[in-house]
């Protein structure tokens, strides 16, 4: 039992190691495609969206296409950071709640996209009561109202009885 268990564990290891040496690869190159950072990567209309890459290089410059929620182009120059272009554009006020892509072709050639969410946020008051169920939030209840009456007084007939018979030396030893 012990040699299979033993068996299985180190094949489960193996397996896993193993997996973990081929994502390392995988996980390098994406990056050599570029990856485009969004700022807020949630916006609303009306914003102003801030997006970065290292796609194009260093003092590279590139040109974004945010037309999938109407903005439009926008320009990529470098940035305060090393490697790091930067651009922004602004959400237009009627662009509807949903995910859009955000692609940037630089001048070396390299692309790079990503994904903004739009959301719409609501100025609405609440309206109502909220229902809790404590401090008559809930109408009254009458069946209720009479079974916790109930119990209480059991409760409180049975305690009297208890006291009772132990003031008067009733007690079974």
């Amino acid at each position: 039992m012990r040699t299979t268990a033993r068996l299985l564990t180190g094949t489960a290891l193996a397996a896993a190691s193993l997996g973990v040496s081929l994502a390392a690869p995988t996980a390098a190159s994406a990056g050599d495609r570029g990856e485009l950072d969004l700022y807020p990567s949630t916006s609303a209309p009306g914003a102003t969206v801030t997006v970065n890459t290292t796609a194009c290089g260093k003092n590279g410059h590139g040109r974004g296409d945010a037309s999938s929620l109407g903005a439009g182009e926008f320009h990529l120059r470098p940035g305060d950071y090393k490697d790091i272009v930067v651009g922004r554009f602004r959400v237009p006020e009627n662009t509807r709640a949903g995910t859009y892509g955000v692609f940037v072709r630089c001048e070396n050639g390299r692309e790079a996209r990503g994904d903004l969410t739009v959301e719409h946020h609501r100025q609405e008051q609440p309206s109502g009561h909220v229902r809790t169920g404590v401090g008559g939030s809930v109408g009254p209840d009458t069946t209720q109202i009479a079974a916790g009456a109930a119990l209480l007084a059991a409760a409180a007939v049975g305690g009297t009885l208890l006291l009772r018979r132990r003031a008067s030396g009733a007690q079974d030893s």
